[in-house]
């Protein structure tokens, strides 16, 4: 590792002098003062040399012996950094935040309803000969986030400081397709279903946003505003060589997702080191992970292996405290602070996650002024001792008073309350939101409604963020559509943790870089959970992560471990005419389509198998692939539309017959209720389902089968 001269980087981080050649700032000070031309001091530089390396001498003698923290910058020797830059400099992730407001104008329903979009009635602020402007918004400001999941072909302009002109015009399929300055990938995503950029665009005065259409549908666009003095420059197009360097370098930082960007957070003027750990963890039992009573930052943290903190219990927590505080700042499940999916690892994002070697990470910056620890905290009865590894990466730099502490608050709601939006994070002092993550389980099969509701953050009192959608405030959209929010996806700065409806499991994650939610005395961030007036029953688990100027008021304690357990559904149904995978039909004389239809006085959708002829390796079968949430004996059963050409169902088991045969004949077309195929050994994961057509009753004028559910009920 680079030795660090922590005499040099003292001096420098005071602002004392600056590190070049002696000779040189000697002549730059002179010149400086008048006192002589900046070109020829030939007294002066022998012995202002002589007696600043002298200095330098000791200051460094000091520095070996004492080995010193580089003390924490003051905030006048630390400049403002808005906009593009801030993509890069995550060291600034601490710092408190110099803007008055920031905010969200969005599609989102003014009258309280679930219209976020759909029909475009809420989808601009007001209309204008050209368009529907989406935004205007005073300056100086950034825009910091645009997003969409319903992006076309009408083009975007953007209008800064009350120009006649736009100096941005594209089609909005082009702001998203990466290939179009300045709105390059990965700067700009798309994946699960939405479409977003994090190019910041600033204004000195204002910048309105109009699409040149008669309409449109949902969009999210996030901003700050900054104090009247900020001297902010507007973007420029073409933009400058600057601009076009910070982005390349955001770019190149956001494609390391996954690696270690531990030395993005190292300060100007620090050195990082790493401590590596070995531990035991017994049951009931802690281990310390990191310990310092010296000022510094922890910058990363690695922990593994990843399986050992896998499965349902949640009974081994993370601590981390700062400064003597007596309340942890991070007090959390180890799985779901790392971002795993009802006990499964998920995320893989550029800040947090876990490594396909199985090793968790974070990377943030976590600053303190005198002391730090960290420790693993078991609250398991018995059961085997778990081994971990562990690394910490930590700066000797102290936290500035213009930065925040690091807070990690986990919650849950189990059920959430009827009528009121679960809560993110409710908190009072200065401080903003950097990042959250939410694993959101329904308590009814094959219902993911609960995902329609919106998030929403009072900031200082004012709704600043009214959203449009649960996904959409993880940069989705369409959850449950084929090929958008309908599987695990990890993006840079957001994601989906899991989509699995017949399980009603869902969740996301989103890190606030730029465009983080600021406050200076309060924030009331929740999500709904339904539609309208958060009616679904549901099961959420969030953890939100945040700086704080100062410790924040105490929440509720964290529950025993047996309140944390993940709790799936005893009952799961799938449904065949939507999106269960189909693993393996017939080879030949067999059709099979998905169907919706009215049968009797019910609207169902099946899966309905028709034949012609005999298969090649014996009787007519289609395998479905169906996950369940945990091991053990399940009760499986099937409702169908029996009619007239229906024929025999059975479960085949290691290609033989299994259970009971269930007949699907009837003389009029009706609705089965569920009947049972038998009682199975199931696995935790995928299971595939082998149903078989072994005959048909004599009165049957074919041999198929229409199949609407297939029901799995847990025997416990």
């Amino acid at each position: 590792m680079k030795k660090y001269d922590a005499a040099q980087a003292m001096a420098v981080h005071r602002g004392h002098v600056p590190p070049v050649r002696v000779p040189v700032l000697v002549q730059a000070m002179a010149a400086h003062r008048g006192h002589v031309p900046p070109v020829r001091v030939p007294v002066l530089v022998p012995v202002l040399a002589v007696l600043t390396l002298v200095v330098f001498g000791l200051l460094e003698a000091c520095a070996k012996s004492q080995s010193p923290p580089v003390p924490a910058a003051t905030a006048a020797s630390r400049s403002r950094v808005v906009g593009i830059e801030e993509l890069t400099r995550l060291d600034l992730l601490p710092r408190l935040k110099q803007s008055v407001k920031v905010g969200l104008v969005s599609s989102y329903d003014r009258s309280g309803g679930n219209d976020d979009g759909f029909s475009g009635k809420y989808s601009f602020i007001r209309k204008e000969a050209g368009g529907l402007v989406l935004a205007d918004l005073e300056g100086p400001g950034v825009v910091t986030r645009i997003h969409t999941p319903t992006p076309t072909d009408d083009i975007i302009e953007f209008y800064f400081d009350g120009e006649a002109a736009p100096r941005i015009g594209l089609k909005i399929t082009d702001l998203y397709d990466g290939a179009h300055a300045p709105f390059i990938a990965p700067l700009v995503v798309s994946g699960v279903g939405g479409h977003t950029s994090y190019v910041p665009l600033t204004y000195r005065k204002s910048c309105k946003i109009l699409v040149k259409a008669d309409t449109f549908q949902f969009y999210d666009i996030n901003y700050a505003r900054y104090p009247p003095d900020l001297e902010l420059p507007t973007y420029e197009d073409p933009p400058s060589a600057e601009f076009v360097r910070h982005i390349e370098s955001a770019a190149k930082l956001l494609a390391r997702t996954g690696s270690d960007i531990t030395d993005a957070l190292l300060p100007p003027g620090a050195a990082l080191s790493r401590t590596s750990v070995k531990a035991t963890l017994a049951p009931g039992g802690s281990v310390t992970l990191f310990k310092t009573s010296a000022p510094g930052r922890i910058l990363g943290l690695k922990l593994g292996p990843s399986a050992a903190f896998a499965g349902a219990d949640r009974d081994i927590l993370v601590r981390m405290y700062w400064d003597g505080a007596p309340e942890p700042a991070v007090d959390c499940p180890v799985g779901d602070f790392f971002g795993y999916s009802f006990g499964d690892p998920a995320v893989r994002s550029l800040l947090l996650g876990t490594t396909d070697g199985g090793k968790n990470y974070i990377y943030f910056p976590m600053p303190f002024e005198r002391s730090a620890r960290i420790e693993l905290v078991s609250e398991r009865a018995g059961g085997p001792f778990v081994e971990v590894e562990a690394e910490v990466v930590t700066a000797p730099l102290g936290k500035a008073p213009d930065e925040g502490r690091f807070y990690a608050r986990w919650r849950r709601e189990n059920p959430c309350v009827e009528g009121r939006p679960y809560t993110y994070l409710r908190t009072t002092g200065r401080g903003h939101v950097v990042g959250v993550i939410l694993q959101a389980q329904g308590l009814e099969t094959g219902s993911t409604g609960f995902f329609e509701g919106d998030d929403r953050a009072v900031i200082d009192g004012e709704l600043a963020v009214p959203g449009t959608g649960s996904e959409d405030s993880f940069n989705g959209g369409w959850y449950d559509v084929p090929g958008r929010w309908e599987k695990r996806t990890s993006l840079p700065l957001s994601g989906c943790l899991d989509y699995k409806k017949p399980q009603a499991r869902t969740g996301g994650y989103r890190f606030f870089v730029t465009d983080s939610y600021a406050y200076a005395k309060s924030i009331d961030y929740s999500i709904e959970h339904g539609p309208e007036g958060s009616a679904v029953p549901t099961d959420y688990a969030s953890v939100v992560f945040f700086y704080s100027q100062d410790p924040p008021p105490a929440d509720s304690p964290m529950p025993p471990a047996a309140e944390r357990r993940i709790t799936g559904l005893d009952q799961i149904v799938f449904v065949p005419g939507w999106s269960v995978p189909v693993h393996t039909t017939s080879l030949q004389n067999a059709v099979w389509t998905k169907l919706s239809s009215t049968v009797g006085k019910d609207r169902v959708r099946y899966f309905s198998v028709k034949t012609t002829g005999e298969d090649v390796f014996g009787p007519h079968h289609v395998s479905f692939i169906c996950d369940l949430p945990e091991a053990g004996s399940y009760k499986i059963s099937v409702k169908a539309v029996l009619g007239p050409d229906q024929g025999i169902l059975r479960l085949f088991e290691r290609d033989k017959p299994a259970g009971e045969a269930v007949d699907l004949y009837a003389a009029e077309r009706v609705v089965s209720d569920a009947r049972p195929l038998g009682i199975f050994e199931m696995r935790e994961g995928d299971n595939v389902i082998y149903l078989h057509l072994t005959g048909a009753d004599p009165r049957s004028k074919g041999l198929g089968f229409d199949l609407a559910e297939i029901i799995f009920e847990r025997m416990r």
